[in-house]
C-alpha cells in the first residue's frame, strides 16, 4: 500500500489477515491510531509505516511479533512510546524509529539484538547515555541516534564491523576514543565534545559543536553561496558559487577550510550501497530561471537530513535563496531518464519550520524547471542553520535509486544591511607612533623598488605563464583547480610511501585532501615528452564525461612545470592486480559477470553518448579500476596522449598495451572505436580465464592467451577457458561471453560489433549469431620465431627511425583483406609490460 492514495483508517476487517507477512503502508495519508491488530499477525517478518499519518503511540501489542527481521515505524503524531515493545523482537535485522515520538532509555539488554544490522532511532527524545554494548554487537554496521537528547561520553570500544554512525545533536561530551578516526562514517556534529591539544580531532568538528564557536564574536563574513553537489561556478546574478561536491555519505560533514560554511548529512538509503554518491547529475537545462541554468545540472541529495550552515557571520537581517529544480536521473537498469518522482520534505531555517511537505515536483509544474524559494530570516549568533529534513513522505522505491528526500542545487545567503566585514579576519589597529609614520613613507618606496624588481622578472616569465594560463583558464569548463601547495601536503610532499605506481605518464600518490577526500594524484613526469597541449585535452575530454562506470576527475593543478590531475581514490585498485596479483578479493562468478558489463556499458558511452565521443586507445586490466563494491570504472581515457616512450608504450606513433592492440591500429595507425572493441574482446578471456594475456613459459601451449582460446573453440572445448577456480558459474553465460569476445577480436574492424551491442550480446537481449572463422593474425602467428624489431614506415616519437630492440621477441604477421600473404606487413613488439599498479 505504499504510495497508493488511500487515506483514512486501516479497516478493521484487515485484522483477519493473520497470515500476513508483509506490510508497507508508507507515503499514503492513512490516519487514525496505527491498529492493535497488527500485533496479532505474529508471522509478520516485514513491517513499514512511513511518511503518513498515524497516531501514536505504537501499540504494545507489537511486542508479540517476534518474526519481525525489518520495522520502519516513523513521523508518529501525538502519544509517544518507550522502547518497551521490542523486547522480544530479537529477530530484528533492521529498526528504524525515525521521528516517531520514543523517548526513555535505549534499553539495558539491547545486547540481546545479535543479528541486528541496522538501527535508526534519529528525531526522537531519547535520554541516558549510550550503552556500550550497543557499540559492541557483531552485526550491527550503521547507527542512527541523532538529534536525540543522549549524554555522556562515548564508548571506548567499538566492533570493527561499525561503520557509519550519525550521534549529531545531541549533548554528548568528554574527549574522543581512538576509535574515531578509523571510522569511514561518522557524524558528531552538534555536541558539547571538548578539544584540546591531546585530543583526536576531526577536521572542522570544533566549528560545528553547540554554540558554534569558530568565530562566533569576531565574524568575517556577510554572505555564503554554495553549489550544491558541485563544482565552483559564477552564476549569471554574479554570484560566485563555491564547491560542495565532496564524498558526503550517510553520516558526514565536512567544514571548508575557510571556516565560511559547512555541511552536514545524515540518512541512509533503504538500499545503500557503500559508494553511494548522494549527488544526481544531469544534462537538462532547466527553465523558469534567470539564473546560470548550469546551476541546476548537479543537486545534493539527501534521504533524510541535510543541513548547510553559515559560519563567522555578522549579525543582522538576511536573505537566504534555495535554488532546487524539478529533474530527471539516468536510470541504471533501462538507460533512460526518468523523473526522480515526488518528494516531499520540510524546510526549517534558524530552527524555524518555514515550509512544510514543500514537493519539489508539485512547486515546479513540470520536468526541468527550476524552483527558487526566498526566506527572510535574522542572525543573531555569528551562524546560520539550513535545515531540509525528509518526514518519509514522497515516493518510495524508485528503481536504483529509492528513498529520495531533500535535493537542492543551490544555496545563497547575502546580508540585508551594509557590511562592515570585508571576508578577512580584521585586525586590530595599532597605537600611532613615530615608527607608524617611519613606515608609511618607508613602505611606498620599498613597493616602488620591489615593483622595478618584479617587473623584471615577471617579464621573463610571462610568455609561459601566459600561455598556461590560457590552456587552463580558456577551456569551455574549466575544472576546479587545485594549488601545488595543497597537493603536496596532501600526498607528504608527494611521499614515496604514498606512492601508488607508475605508468608512462608518471608517478601516481595516494593523498588526503584537506577536507578528508583521498584520492589518486597523477603527477606529469618532467621526462614526457607529451606535455600541456595533451595535458589539457585530457582535462577538457574527461570534463565533459560523466558516466558511473569512469572514473570521476576532481580537479588539475598547472602551475610553472607542475601538470597534476586529481581523480577519485578506488581501494580496490586495477583489475589485473585483483585477477593476477595477491588479492583477497572475492571475485566469484557474478561479480566477473557484472565487472564485464559495466566496463562495456562505460565503453559504449565513450563510443556512442558522450560529447565529444572518444576512443580510449589503451582498453587493458589495468586500465579498469574497482571501486568498494568491485563495481568498474574505466580509467586513463584520453592518457593515451600522455605516455612516456621511455616507460610503458611501444615507441611508434601508436598509442597502447601490446597484446590487447588491434591489428589494423597496431599496423596502420588506422584507429576508429572498434580498436577499442578489440581491446575489450581480450578482457573477457582475462577475466573468464583468470589468466594475463602474456606469455607463459610454464606452459608453452598457453603462450598467447587468444590463441589458445580458438584453440579450445576449433576443438569444441569452450568452457575449457573458464578459471578453474570457479567452482560455480553460469555455463550459458559463459559460453556467450566467449562467442562475445571472440566476435571482438576479429581481425578485420568491419566484422567487430560495436559496443552497444556488445552489451546487448552480453546481457543476452540479442543474439550473438555465427563466430567468424579464426582471424588471419592468428593463423600466421610463429610462437617459436625471434625477429628483432623491424619498423617498415613506422617512426619512433621524436621521428627518428629505428630498427632494433633488444626486448623484441616476436613477429605478428597481419594480413588485410583483399591482400595476399607475401604483402603482409611485420612489426616486432616488445612483451606486454608489467602491469602498473595506478588507481
Amino acid at each position: 500500500m505504499d504510495s497508493c492514495g488511500l487515506s483514512g483508517e486501516i479497516p478493521s476487517t484487515f485484522a483477519k489477515l493473520t497470515n500476513m507477512q508483509t506490510l508497507w503502508a508508507s507515503n499514503s495519508p492513512f490516519s487514525g491510531k496505527i491498529p492493535d491488530f497488527i500485533g496479532n499477525w505474529t508471522q509478520l517478518a516485514d513491517l513499514h509505516l512511513q511518511g503518513s499519518s498515524f497516531e501514536g503511540p505504537i501499540p504494545t501489542s507489537f511486542s508479540q511479533l517476534i518474526a519481525l527481521k525489518t520495522l520502519r515505524i516513523s513521523d508518529i503524531y501525538n502519544g509517544s512510546s518507550s522502547l518497551d515493545f521490542i523486547k522480544n523482537l530479537k529477530s530484528l535485522t533492521k529498526l528504524k524509529l525515525r521521528n516517531a515520538l520514543i523517548t526513555g532509555t535505549i534499553p539495558s539488554d539491547i545486547g540481546d539484538y545479535r543479528i541486528l544490522q541496522i538501527l535508526d532511532l534519529s528525531f526522537n527524545n531519547l535520554t541516558g547515555q549510550l550503552p556500550s554494548l550497543l557499540f559492541s554487537l557483531s552485526s550491527l554496521t550503521s547507527l542512527f541516534l541523532g538529534n536525540n537528547s543522549l549524554s555522556g561520553p562515548l564508548p571506548s570500544q567499538k566492533s570493527n564491523q561499525l561503520q557509519t554512525i550519525d550521534l549529531s545533536y545531541n549533548f554528548l561530551s568528554g574527549s574522543f576514543p581512538q576509535w574515531v578516526t578509523t571510522i569511514s562514517q561518522l557524524n558528531l556534529v552538534v555536541n558539547n565534545f571538548t578539544f584540546d591539544s591531546s585530543n583526536i580531532t576531526l577536521p572542522g568538528l570544533n566549528c560545528l559543536q553547540r554554540n558554534f564557536p569558530c568565530n562566533r564574536n569576531a565574524p568575517r563574513y556577510a554572505n555564503f553561496s554554495i553549489k550544491c553537489g558541485g563544482k565552483q561556478m559564477t552564476g549569471s546574478d554574479g554570484i560566485l558559487y563555491e564547491t560542495e561536491d565532496s564524498a558526503l555519505g550517510p553520516a558526514t560533514f565536512n567544514v571548508t577550510s575557510t571556516e565560511k560554511w559547512a555541511v552536514s548529512n545524515a540518512g541512509l538509503f533503504s538500499t545503500y550501497r557503500k559508494n553511494a554518491s548522494f549527488l544526481v547529475n544531469t544534462l537538462a537545462q532547466v527553465t523558469g530561471t534567470d539564473v546560470t541554468p548550469e546551476l541546476f545540472q548537479t543537486s545534493r541529495v539527501s534521504p533524510g537530513s541535510l543541513r548547510y550552515y553559515g559560519l563567522g557571520l555578522e549579525n543582522g537581517p538576511y536573505t537566504v535563496t534555495l535554488h532546487f529544480a524539478e529533474t530527471v536521473y539516468e536510470s541504471r537498469t533501462s538507460k533512460t531518464w526518468k523523473s526522480l518522482g515526488q518528494r516531499v520534505f520540510d524546510i526549517y531555517i534558524q530552527g524555524t519550520r518555514r515550509m512544510k511537505d514543500f514537493d519539489i515536483s508539485n512547486e515546479a509544474g513540470g520536468v526541468n524547471r527550476a524552483v527558487v524559494r526566498k526566506f527572510n530570516v535574522s542572525v543573531s549568533e555569528n551562524y546560520l542553520e539550513i535545515h531540509l529534513f525528509w518526514a518519509g513522505k514522497g515516493t518510495c522505491c524508485i528503481p536504483d535509486r529509492s528513498d529520495y528526500g531533500p535535493l537542492i542545487a543551490a544555496v545563497h545567503a547575502a546580508s540585508d544591511f551594509t557590511p562592515t566585514v570585508s571576508g578577512i579576519p580584521p585586525t586590530t589597529p595599532g597605537k600611532k607612533s613615530r615608527t607608524g609614520l617611519i613606515i608609511g613613507i618607508a613602505v611606498p618606496v620599498g613597493v616602488v623598488s620591489l615593483l622595478l624588481i618584479s617587473a623584471i622578472l615577471y617579464m621573463r616569465r610571462k610568455k609561459s605563464e601566459k600561455e598556461d594560463d590560457e590552456d587552463i583558464l580558456g577551456l569551455g569548463t574549466r575544472p576546479y583547480t587545485f594549488s601545488y601547495a595543497e597537493l603536496r601536503a596532501a600526498t607528504e610532499d608527494f611521499n614515496p610511501s604514498n606512492k601508488l605506481g607508475e605508468g608512462g605518464y608518471g608517478p601516481v600518490y595516494k593523498g588526503t585532501l584537506f577536507d578528508g577526500r583521498v584520492v589518486a594524484v597523477k603527477q606529469l613526469s618532467v621526462t614526457s615528452h607529451q606535455g600541456k597541449s595533451q595535458f589539457v585535452s585530457e582535462i577538457v575530454t574527461i570534463s565533459a564525461l560523466q558516466h558511473r562506470n569512469l572514473v570521476k576527475l576532481y580537479g588539475c593543478c598547472i602551475e610553472g612545470s607542475h601538470h597534476i590531475l586529481v581523480y577519485e581514490y578506488l581501494e580496490n585498485k586495477s583489475l589485473d592486480q585483483a585477477l593476477f596479483g595477491t588479492s583477497n578479493l572475492h571475485f566469484d562468478w557474478p561479480t566477473r559477470f557484472n565487472i564485464l558489463l559495466g566496463t562495456a556499458r562505460g565503453l559504449a558511452y565513450l563510443h556512442e553518448e558522450s560529447r565529444p565521443r572518444v576512443v580510449h586507445r589503451d582498453v587493458k586490466a589495468n586500465n579498469i579500476l574497482l571501486d568498494a563494491e568491485l563495481s568498474p570504472k574505466i580509467s586513463d581515457f584520453g592518457l593515451a596522449k600522455l605516455y612516456d616512450d621511455k616507460k610503458t608504450h611501444i615507441s611508434t606513433r601508436v598509442a597502447g598495451t601490446i597484446g590487447y592492440l588491434a591489428p589494423e591500429y597496431a599496423l596502420f595507425g588506422h584507429l576508429t572505436e572498434k580498436a577499442d572493441v578489440f581491446g575489450f574482446g581480450v578482457v573477457v578471456l582475462e577475466i573468464l580465464s583468470g589468466r594475463p594475456n602474456s606469455y607463459n613459459n610454464l606452459d608453452p601451449e598457453k603462450i598467447y592467451l587468444l590463441e589458445w582460446v580458438w584453440t579450445l573453440h576449433e576443438n569444441n572445448q569452450t568452457l575449457g577457458l573458464v578459471d578453474p577456480r570457479l567452482t560455480e558459474f553460469d555455463q550459458t553465460k559463459a559460453t556467450r561471453m566467449i562467442r562475445a569476445a571472440l566476435l571482438c577480436t576479429q581481425a578485420s574492424p568491419m566484422t567487430r560489433p560495436s559496443m552497444s551491442r556488445v552489451v546487448a550480446m552480453l546481457s543476452g537481449d540479442i543474439d550473438i549469431g555465427i563466430v567468424m572463422s579464426k582471424p588471419s593474425y592468428l593463423t600466421d602467428y610463429d610462437f617459436k620465431d625471434v625477429t628483432t624489431l623491424s619498423t617498415g614506415n613506422f617512426l619512433m616519437k621524436d621521428d627518428t627511425p629505428s630498427t632494433t630492440s633488444k626486448h623484441s621477441n616476436v613477429r605478428l604477421n597481419y594480413q588485410p583483406e583483399g591482400s595476399n600473404a607475401s604483402g603482409a606487413n611485420t612489426l616486432g613488439v616488445n612483451p606486454a609490460p608489467s602491469p602498473v599498479n595506478v588507481t
